[in-house]
């Protein structure tokens, strides 16, 4: 691959960055188009999230003999993160393909349409994560200064983002079967992963757990929340999946990212 089309991939990631002030705008226009003239607004998803997570919570600390204060806060920490994830994965099929127009017919950097997904589905975050608080409060959860480590958690999720929003972005635009495909993954996901399990409720199948990517990156955030910190073994996979996703996506953006335009 010629250099100069890996130093165009990589000024397009930083040009885009750079113009933080334009995908956030466009972030916060996406919410407020999505919930206009409605009295609540954004905060519905947070509503819909909290009324699963009490109708979940409910059911399953009984069927796993659970103590309800105890599994509610691990049930909302674990729903919340993977619905960020999932919601990014999902929108990140469909980035370049929802922003067709803009891209056809305005000069940008084409990573200014994965910040601004990004920042959409984070802000969505924010309103969810406030359930979280709420429970914490209520069931005076404490979590002591480990807390600081999900930002950390977090920040890993966000880069991570970037690479999977470029690289199912680029390929829904090319093979328009990948959108459903993710979609439908992303609903088994949330069943094979431990949400509303734990890894100890599979004695002899650990081994089904640990070969779940998910899994780690939900730790990461969950385990911090929770007043725990995330094993070494857990932040150094995720390390390992940043590093070789993103360079992945790298190599693929720098190739096929002017075909994009014509892909769409």
């Amino acid at each position: 691959m010629p250099k100069r089309r890996l130093n165009e991939a990589l000024g397009d990631l930083v040009e885009g960055l750079a113009r933080w002030q334009l995908w956030v705008l466009l972030g916060w226009n996406d919410i407020r188009q999505r919930y206009r003239r409605s009295i609540v607004g954004p905060f519905w998803i947070t509503i819909s999230m909290a009324v699963m997570i009490g109708g979940l919570g409910y059911m399953y600390a009984e069927l796993f003999n659970q103590r309800l204060d105890e599994y509610l806060v691990y049930l909302a920490a674990g729903i919340i993160v993977f619905n960020l994830m999932s919601s990014v994965l999902t929108d990140g099929t469909q980035v370049f393909i929802s922003s067709a127009r803009a891209i056809l017919q305005a000069k940008a950097p084409l990573s200014i349409y994965v910040y601004q997904m990004i920042w959409r589905n984070m802000l969505i975050f924010l309103h969810n994560i406030s359930i979280q608080l709420i429970l914490l409060i209520i069931f005076q959860v404490k979590i002591g200064p480990s807390v600081v480590l999900a930002l950390a958690g977090l920040f890993l999720i966000m880069i991570n983002s970037i690479w999977a929003a470029i690289l199912l972005g680029g390929l829904s635009a090319r093979f328009r079967d990948i959108p459903p495909i993710v979609a439908s993954l992303m609903q088994v996901a949330f069943f094979l992963t431990p949400i509303f399990w734990k890894r100890e409720n599979l004695p002899n199948r650990e081994a089904f757990v640990d070969l779940n990517p998910f899994y780690y990156f939900i730790e990461v955030v969950r385990m911090p929340l929770l007043g725990q910190i995330p094993p070494l073994r857990i932040w150094l996979v995720v390390a390992a999946m940043t590093c070789v996703g993103g360079l992945i996506s790298l190599v693929f953006f720098a190739r096929y990212r002017r075909r994009i335009a014509y892909w769409i």
